[in-house]
C-alpha cells in the first residue's frame, strides 16, 4: 500500500482544509499541513487520497439483514433503515461496510447524494480525485472495554465498544456520552471512557464530561497538540471505515481503465486504417497524374521537336535544346544580367517595358535625364553588347528613352 494523503475537508466556510501524510503503516510521514485544497492537491500527486467528512452529516447504523441475503445487501438496506431516516431513500447514498462473522448486523454509513456531489465537486474544482470518503466518527479507534470519544469545538463523536459511533453538536456533550452507554455491550461488563481532545477545548467543557465520569468505569483523557488526523490515520491500515464511494459514486476501477484504454485503441486502429486507406487513394490519383504529365509531356515534345521521334528522357532532351537556343545570342538572361548592372552607373534608372525578338531586347527605360540613359547604353557596351539608344521625350518625372540591346557580333 502506498503513501496516502489523508484530507479532512472543513465543516464550515471559516474553516480551512487539513491534511497528513502517512505510511502504509499508518505512520505520519510528516507534520500536519492546513490551507486551500489546490494546496493539498500537490501534495497528493501520486498518493492514495482518503477524504474525511464531519460525522454529523454521516448516519452510521448497523441494520439487521439476513446472513443468506448475500448480493442483495444494497437492495436490502435501504428499507430497513427507511423508517429511521428523514429524508427519502431515493436522495440518499448507502454505503455498506464489511459484515462482522455471522452477525447479521450490517455496518452502514448513509449521506444524502446532494451532499456527497457538493463534496466532490469542491475536490475535482480543485483537481482532487478521492480514492475513500470516510466519516471521521467512523476513524475512530475501537476499545473492547471503553467507549471512545473526540470531543472538538463544535462537534462531539463517541464509539461504543460495539454498535456504530454517534456524533451530536459539543452543546450535546452528556447526550452522546449517554447514548453510547445505551449502546448493548454482549460482555455485559461496565466500561470506561477514553477521550481525545485539545487543551483549549478540554478546558471549556471538562465540566460536562466530570459530570458523566459516574456512567464510566474510569475516565482517561488525551490531548491532542496537532489535531485528530495522526489518531485517525492509524485506522487506516487496521480499521474497517466505510468508503462512502460505493455503487455509482466507486473510483474507476483498473479493468474499468482497461476498457477505457481498449476504446481508444480501437478508436486508434480506425484512425490508422482510414490513414492507410486515404494514402493509397492519395497514391492512386497520383499515378493517374503522372501518366497525364508523361502524355502532356510527349505531346509537347513532338511539337517542339517534330523530327525525333525517340521520347525518352523528353525532359532533359528538351532542357538542354532549350539551353542551347539561349546560347544563341547571347539571350534574354544574360542581357538582363547586363541591364542589372548598367542601371548601378545610372541611379534612379527604372524598367518600364520590355520586348525580345530573334536575340535582340527593347527596353524602355525612365531615367532622371537623357545622360543617365546614356551612361545604360555605355555601360552594357562595355559589357559586350550593343546598346543603342533609338528614341526619348522629356516626361513631368524626367526622361524617358528606348534601349536596343543586341550581343556583340549580331
Amino acid at each position: 500500500m502506498a503513501d496516502t494523503l489523508l484530507l479532512r475537508l472543513p465543516r464550515t466556510a471559516e474553516q480551512v482544509a487539513s491534511w497528513l501524510i502517512v505510511d502504509a503503516a499508518g505512520a505520519p510521514l510528516a507534520s500536519p499541513e492546513s490551507g486551500p485544497l489546490e494546496l493539498a492537491a500537490a501534495r497528493g500527486a501520486g498518493r492514495r487520497v482518503c477524504v474525511v467528512v464531519s460525522g454529523t452529516d454521516v448516519t452510521l447504523a448497523e441494520p439487521e439483514i439476513p446472513v443468506k441475503a448475500g448480493a442483495k445487501l444494497q437492495q436490502l438496506v435501504p428499507y430497513a433503515l427507511e423508517e429511521h431516516l428523514a429524508d427519502d431513500i431515493d436522495d440518499l447514498q448507502f454505503a455498506i461496510g464489511k459484515r462482522v462473522g455471522d452477525s447479521p448486523r450490517i455496518p452502514t454509513a448513509v449521506v444524502t447524494r446532494a451532499l456527497l456531489d457538493e463534496w466532490l465537486a469542491k475536490l475535482r474544482s480543485a483537481a482532487i480525485e478521492p480514492d475513500a470518503i470516510y466519516a471521521d466518527s467512523d476513524l475512530l479507534p475501537v476499545n473492547p472495554g471503553h467507549a471512545v470519544a473526540l470531543l472538538e469545538e463544535d462537534a462531539v463523536s463517541v464509539r461504543p465498544p460495539h454498535g456504530p459511533a454517534i456524533t451530536l453538536p459539543t452543546e450535546l456533550i452528556g447526550d452522546a456520552l449517554e447514548m453510547s452507554q445505551a449502546a448493548p455491550d454482549p460482555s455485559g461488563g461496565t466500561r470506561g471512557l477514553l477521550l481525545y481532545t485539545d487543551l483549549a477545548t478540554w478546558e471549556r467543557h471538562s465540566p460536562e464530561v466530570e459530570a458523566a465520569r459516574v456512567r464510566f468505569d474510569g475516565l482517561k483523557v488525551q490531548l491532542l497538540s496537532a489535531g485528530p488526523l495522526a489518531l485517525f490515520a492509524q485506522q487506516l491500515p487496521t480499521g474497517a471505515p466505510i468508503n462512502l464511494l460505493q455503487g455509482a459514486y466507486a473510483p474507476k476501477t483498473r479493468a474499468e481503465g482497461l476498457k477505457a484504454w481498449r476504446l481508444a485503441a480501437m478508436l486508434l486502429g480506425a484512425l490508422v486504417a482510414l490513414h492507410v486507406v486515404g494514402k493509397v487513394t492519395e497514391l492512386t490519383l497520383l499515378k493517374h497524374r503522372e501518366r497525364q504529365v508523361d502524355a502532356s509531356i510527349r505531346d509537347t515534345f513532338h511539337k517542339a521537336m517534330p523530327g525525333d521521334p525517340n521520347t525518352l528522357d523528353a525532359r532533359h532532351r528538351m532542357e538542354q535544346r532549350l539551353l542551347a537556343a539561349r546560347g544563341v545570342g547571347g539571350g534574354l538572361l544574360p542581357a538582363l544580367q547586363a541591364l542589372a548592372q548598367a542601371r548601378d552607373a545610372a541611379p534612379g534608372t527604372s524598367l518600364q517595358t520590355l520586348s525580345f525578338k530573334q536575340g535582340s531586347l527593347e527596353l524602355k527605360l525612365s531615367a532622371p535625364d537623357a545622360a543617365s540613359l546614356e551612361r545604360v547604353s555605355q555601360s552594357m557596351r562595355s559589357s559586350g553588347w550593343h546598346a543603342d539608344l533609338i528614341g526619348g521625350d522629356n516626361t513631368a518625372s524626367g526622361y524617358e528613352g528606348r534601349l536596343q540591346v543586341r550581343p556583340s557580333g549580331s
